[in-house]
Order: structure tokens, then C-alpha cells, then sequence
């Protein structure tokens, strides 16, 4: 199967890719256009993962470059988007173009050149605070910064093709992965290396919300297993561990697993805006598990602990954390 995908230089999506390629698909990855050349994360593959993917410079937010991207696809895995939420405070209209006008141009082009499936990727962040839990498909959403309101725009637009032109959608909502080469605008990245480069007073923002982290080899299976199944099509599937644990206890963890001790030190700047803070996310994985036969294999308190020193390991080696500006906060 040649597959295209988007976001293919990012965290999520540079595991994705590998993985497709070691399980033998042709695979077309498409990296955002820069006069470095840079293909992000992916230059950091093995020689024989590089090899043997065809690489695509382009920017998800043209429509012509996205549908030449296209032409020969039979499926695409749409992971290109702007992600974090403190930048979407101030630049909130490059949320619009890129994951709404991206979103829109890639279900448009899989429409005319006739690709035989569209996954695409939503955010936990759409349902906002949790008005029930575990969190299912049905719960409300709540777009409580303008990043979770452009990634709501996009699955809007993603299944409106569903049901006005039959355009085989699915959507995949995970929710907070977490792994090696994620950036350190998030919280576990942003944790391990400060406590790498040698800090132990760590500076963190809010310590009270939950959240459902889940390991980024499971979230890749996540990818995998909606891709391959005809039943996830029109549908939105949680891809999450069903454990909910603090942001503080989180810190500790990251501590132990790491065998040092830390303090914490409340930094304003990391705050969100009141009204902006999803106070609390927890999966029900239900759905993945009776569609998909999708189960976290890095689940519950154990299985946290578990990826949290392999993510550790990975960031505390100094090839890796050198990529990182530990002292600078990350917006």
C-alpha cells in the first residue's frame, strides 16, 4: 500500500513513519518546505528507514502541493497541524490556515484524486474539561483555546466530507502522547530535561490537572489499527491508556524514574489563562478496544512508569538533550 503522511517530520509522525516502513509499506512523507532541507525528526532515521521512503516538501496550507502529494496514494494519515497552545494565545490565525485550510485541503484532495481512506488526526483537547469520566466519543466539545477550537473546526471539516460525499474518513482523537522526540513545549519533555541538564528545582505551571498520557508506541499502533480497519470508517475513536494521574504526581514519577530528588516551583508565565485550563482528561478506550482490537500495551500506573524511563533514557542521552533548550521556556 503506498500510503502519505502528513506531519511526517514531527513527533508522532516520524515514529509513524518508521514503523509503516519496517512493516513494508511504501510510504510518501510529507515535511514542511524549509531552505535547510531539514526533514525534522525523520533526519534522525536509520540510513535503511531513510532509504526507503520517498520524502515530500511541501506545506499542508497550499492545495495544489497537497494534492500533487497525493496522486498515487491509496491511503493518507493526516498528522500535520500546529500544536501548542500557549503559541495559539497570540498567533491564533496560523491555527485557522494550517490545521482548519489544512484539514480542508487534504480531505478536498482525497476527494478528487480518490484515495481509498483519510485518517485524520484530532487532539484529547477538544472535549476541554471532562464533564464526565472516563471521556468517551459522545462527550461535548469545548474549544477552551483557540488550538482545541481550530483542531474542532478540522474534525468538523474531516467528517463533513464523510457525510456529503462519502469521502472514507475516520478520525483518531489520542490523547497526550509522550515519548522520545517530543518537543519540550510539553510537560513530560519539558520535566526530564531540566532535570537532565542538571536541575532540581523544576519550574512547572499548573499541578492540579489530570491527564491520560499515552506511550507513543501505543499511540502509533493506535494509527495503525484504525488505518487497517474497514469498521473505523466515519467514525472518531479515543486512543488513550484509561489512567488519569496529576501533573505534580507526574513529577514525581519522571523523579523516581530518573533517581533524583526535586522540588517543584510554581513559573507564571507557564500558566494558562483561567478559563483556558482543561482541568481534567481521562480516556474511556472502549471504543478502540471493540473496533479496533486496540489495547495499550503501556497502561495503568505500572505501564506509565514503564515508558516514562524509556522516554527518560532517551532524552538523557547528550546527543539528544543537546537538541533541547532546558532553561528556556517553550511556548
Amino acid at each position: 500500500m503506498k500510503i502519505l503522511v502528513t506531519g511526517a517530520d514531527g513527533f508522532i509522525g516520524s515514529h509513524l513513519t518508521e514503523e509503516l516502513v519496517r512493516q513494508g509499506h511504501d510510504v510518501r512523507a510529507f515535511v514542511l518546505y524549509n531552505s535547510f532541507n531539514s526533514w525534522g525528526w525523520l533526519d534522525a532515521s536509520p540510513e535503511e528507514i531513510k532509504n526507503n521512503i520517498e520524502v515530500f516538501a511541501g506545506d499542508i496550507r497550499d492545495p495544489h502541493g497537497v494534492k500533487e502529494a497525493m496522486k498515487g496514494c491509496n491511503m493518507v494519515l493526516h498528522l500535520a497541524s500546529l500544536i501548542a497552545i500557549p503559541y495559539s494565545y497570540h498567533s491564533p490565525d496560523t491555527y485557522i490556515d494550517t490545521n482548519i485550510k489544512g484539514t480542508l485541503n487534504v480531505v478536498q484532495a482525497a476527494r478528487k484524486v480518490g484515495v481509498e481512506k483519510v485518517v485524520h488526526t484530532s487532539t484529547s483537547e477538544v472535549y476541554g474539561t471532562a464533564q464526565f469520566v472516563p471521556i468517551t466519543e459522545d462527550h461535548p466539545l469545548q474549544g477552551q483555546s483557540p488550538y482545541s477550537a481550530s483542531k474542532i473546526g478540522a474534525d468538523q471539516i474531516a467528517m463533513s466530507f464523510y457525510n456529503s460525499f462519502n469521502t472514507p474518513v475516520a478520525i483518531i482523537r489520542p490523547f497526550n502522547t509522550y515519548g522520545p522526540r517530543q518537543s519540550a513545549r510539553a510537560v513530560i519533555p519539558t520535566i526530564i530535561t531540566q532535570i537532565a541538564s542538571g536541575k532540581r528545582c523544576i519550574k512547572l505551571g499548573a499541578l492540579s490537572p489530570t491527564r491520560d498520557f499515552n506511550y507513543i508506541k501505543d499511540t502509533v499502533q493506535g494509527f495503525i489499527a484504525i488505518s487497517q480497519s474497514d469498521k473505523s470508517v466515519g467514525e472518531v475513536i479515543n486512543i488513550g491508556s484509561n489512567y488519569e494521574i496529576s501533573i505534580g504526581d507526574t513529577a514525581r514519577l519522571i523523579a523516581e524514574a530518573m533517581g533524583v530528588e526535586i522540588e517543584v516551583e510554581t513559573d507564571e508565565q507557564r500558566f494558562r489563562p483561567k478559563k483556558s485550563e482543561v482541568e481534567r482528561l481521562w480516556a474511556d478506550n472502549s471504543k478502540a478496544t471493540k473496533i479496533l482490537d486496540w489495547e495499550p500495551l503501556y497502561a495503568n500506573r505500572e505501564g506509565f512508569k514503564k515508558g516514562l524511563k524509556e522516554t527518560a533514557a532517551w532524552f538523557s542521552s547528550p546527543d539528544n538533550l543537546k537538541r533541547y533548550k532546558a532553561d528556556v521556556y517553550n511556548i
